[in-house]
């Protein structure tokens, strides 16, 4: 079993070391491990160019315009067991870092999307995908913080297994830790963040949330959207509505048991979601042929020239 660790701070910071805490635990377990500092990688910017969702409704698979690290890097967390991504916390959010990784992933990565590439490369004669793109996966997220501002990076942070539907076992956040090092009840907990990662890999058939219970009782989320004017509300992590309501002092999300297949989090909502890309992209394909389209793009691109890069000129 191989269990992969990923910091995206500064080097040898407080997210290189609490995360091979984690990996010391897991190493102690029996488990092969590996440590990246990922501003060690080349990864540049997702452009938009939506050439990875294009190559899949296409048959072509996988595809990115940008030549850097980053499918070197996809490749190192596919061929895990176990992913640990421990990432600072600047802004009460996911670092500028991590967001890189998760635009990254993107539909290019998405398991629904995977599933059906992989059948329109075996229809037409062709190899499929390679097995490892395909393969359950657990993840872990913690982010470190050096002040309070830190409640949104447990949403932030889930998000990126949400594209390859991979199995998120604890997603935690610590405030207040510029001196986490000497926090011993830290220390412990990412030695057992490390220690649940092994268990749930070992078994990832039965991999599920280790950590404790969110107020979503599907994914375990705890930010919510409120649709303003009414008591309609929505997990920001899976995408289920339903409304929040006190039940003994406490809130809890309330949704439809039949709406479950259609959270984003779960194979069937991920093939949903990947049939509505395929129909969106064909629909966009399809449109480029417009001419009123065509007209309207030439129209706003001649609105004004934008202005050049100062480092470029």
């Amino acid at each position: 079993m191989k269990i992969l660790g990923l910091s995206c701070g500064t080097k040898n910071g407080n997210n290189d070391t609490m995360c091979r805490v984690a990996l010391e635990a897991a190493k102690e377990m029996g488990a092969e491990i590996e440590f990246i500092h990922v501003f060690d990688w080349d990864i540049k910017y997702c452009s938009g160019c939506v050439a990875c969702s294009r190559g899949l409704v296409m048959g072509k698979g996988m595809i990115c315009s940008q030549k850097d690290d980053y499918a070197a890097l996809f490749d190192k967390m596919a061929e895990a067991d176990g992913v640990l991504i421990v990432d600072p916390i600047y802004e009460s959010g996911g670092s500028g870092l991590f967001h890189v990784l998760c635009d990254r992933m993107g539909p290019g990565h998405d398991i629904g999307m995977l599933y059906m590439a992989d059948g329109k490369l075996k229809e037409q004669g062709l190899p499929g995908l390679d097995p490892k793109y395909l393969k359950k996966k657990a993840i872990s997220f913690v982010g470190i913080g050096g002040s309070d501002w830190a409640c949104r990076v447990e949403t932030d942070h889930a998000m990126l297994a949400m594209s390859p539907a991979w199995t998120v076992i604890d997603n935690d956040y610590f405030s207040w830790s510029k001196d986490v090092i000497m926090q011993d009840d830290k220390i412990e907990r990412m030695k057992q963040i490390g220690r649940n990662l092994v268990e749930a890999a070992g078994d990832i058939e039965h991999a599920k949330w280790m950590g404790k219970p969110g107020a979503c009782p599907h994914c375990n989320g705890n930010n919510f959207y409120i649709h303003p004017g009414t008591t309609d509300c929505e997990c920001e992590l899976c995408g289920l509505h339903g409304t929040l309501e006190v039940v003994d002092g406490a809130f809890k999300f309330k949704f439809d048991p039949a709406d479950e297949p259609k959270a984003h989090d779960t194979i069937s909502g991920k093939k949903m979601h990947g049939d509505d890309i395929f129909q969106n992209e064909g629909r966009l394909m399809n449109l480029f042929k417009d001419p009123e389209f065509k007209a309207r793009k030439e129209h706003y691109t001649a609105v004004c020239a934008p202005t050049p890069s100062p480092s470029k000129a």
